[in-house]
């Protein structure tokens, strides 16, 4: 097992109600196993949201493998004000 910490910003900090936090994951996990489980735990509030995903701070596909200790933000779209 591993642990990564995710950093929420914008709409994913919305919708899961927090800044940061971390999750345990199975060895070998992507980017896209990180996403579906945060998705799941946003309920619904994500789903029509693209996101891109950087791992320490650089921009990464979503099949790129995890390490434990990790950084992960998951970025939805900028947004005009």
């Amino acid at each position: 097992m591993m642990k990564v910490n995710v950093k929420c910003f914008s709409q994913v900090q919305y919708a899961l109600g927090q800044t940061e936090l971390l999750v345990e994951l199975e060895n070998g996990s992507k980017a896209s196993d990180l996403e579906k489980l945060i998705r799941i735990r946003a309920k619904g509030k994500l789903d029509d949201v693209s996101l891109r995903v950087a791992i320490n701070k650089n921009y990464v596909n979503e099949d790129t493998e995890l390490k434990d200790s990790d950084e992960v933000a998951f970025i939805p779209p900028v947004q005009g004000g």
